[in-house]
């Protein structure tokens, strides 16, 4: 049976356009808060191939999502090249050891060690496959390079970005290394959650908006470049997402061997698909927040429908999804995406 996601991705003709959401396995459904509850805290949840195929399938049986996307972190890759990291209550991801010199980048682990450490991921994708319905595409993901050396170098999350950019400024080959390392991991990553049972991928670049122009291409996208390149080269069957979230005024220069462009809810869709559509197949991008109303939802799906009538489009939102967003609010949102998107 074939995947209709899937075959929105290649820019193929559905019965109608299919929907997932960013962060859609998570605090917003109460049967996802009892799990994590059992786990005890969220890494272990990453940890555990079971509880996380558990509430990778949540939204698909509860929400009616069109895909899957694995349960896990971005942060999990620093995690196993070796630096601590820790999810403290109300500051988020936390690295206690951050990269901030040559001693330490050569100390982290590269490549093939690293990504044979990343196996509770591995797992839990092998056990989705078959749990899993044979039309449901499941997507796995991995953070861009630049996303994740910046939560490396920076220890945690940040406004500023001061520290990581005056890296930028002042000793770009240190910065060029970290990012290669990284970068290398990440490929190896990607090949073996596509040999475990990933029908996608997508590349999550978070903190793109950080960037000025000519330093977003050169330490950032050109690494997601190359990582969808070979991707693209050894498994040309696997649609890849690209995701760069808040760069609307750098479209002019995206290129890439990739299949679809994650839009962000800042970017009108009008504007992306003027520059991108006759490119890429287009993902999103309604304003999460408009979950909160019933309304709100309908003239966001209503206009984005309208925008991408001639297909090529897959519904998301902007950004995840929030913690507080009710759940009959987001089923209303799934539901509505594949009804006025029926052909």
């Amino acid at each position: 049976m074939g995947k209709i996601f899937v075959d929105a991705c290649f820019g193929k003709k559905t019965p109608y356009t299919p929907v997932w959401m960013m962060r859609q396995a998570g605090r917003y459904l109460p049967e996802y808060m009892k799990v994590r509850a059992e786990a005890g805290n969220f890494l272990n949840l990453c940890h555990d191939p079971k509880k996380a195929c558990e509430v990778t399938i949540q939204p698909i049986d509860i929400v009616g999502v069109d895909a899957a996307i694995l349960f896990s972190d971005i942060l999990v890759i620093p995690n196993e090249m070796g630096m601590h990291l820790d999810f403290l209550v109300g500051e988020g991801p936390v690295f206690k050891d951050p990269i901030r010199d040559e001693k330490a980048l050569d100390a982290l682990i590269g490549g093939e060690e690293a990504a044979n450490k990343l196996t509770y991921v591995y797992e839990t994708l092998t056990l989705l496959r078959k749990e899993l319905a044979d039309d449901k595409a499941l997507i796995g993901f991995t953070g861009s390079p630049w996303t994740l050396a910046t939560y490396m170098i920076e220890g945690q999350g940040t406004k500023t970005y001061n520290i990581v950019k005056k890296e930028i400024y002042s000793n770009p080959e240190f910065m060029h290394k970290l990012l290669r390392k990284v970068t290398d991991v990440v490929k190896i990553y990607l090949e073996k959650q596509i040999e475990a049972g990933a029908d996608v991928v997508q590349i999550f670049d978070s903190w793109a908006a950080a960037l000025e122009k000519d330093k977003y291409f050169e330490f950032s996208w050109n690494y997601m470049k190359e990582i969808a390149a070979h991707i693209k080269a050894k498994y040309p069957h696997i649609p890849i997402i690209m995701f760069p979230k808040g760069i609307p005024g750098y479209l002019d220069k995206i290129d890439g061997d990739f299949d679809v462009f994650g839009v962000d809810w800042a970017t009108p869709i009008e504007y992306a698909k003027e520059m991108l559509g006759d490119k890429y197949v287009l993902q999103g991008n309604m304003e999460p927040c408009r979950l909160y109303s019933k309304e709100a939802t309908k003239e966001a799906v209503t206009n984005i429908a309208e925008v991408m009538k001639d297909g090529r489009h897959i519904f998301n939102l902007g950004h995840g999804i929030l913690p507080d967003v009710p759940v009959e609010n987001a089923k209303y949102f799934v539901k509505l995406c594949q009804e006025v998107s029926k052909r």
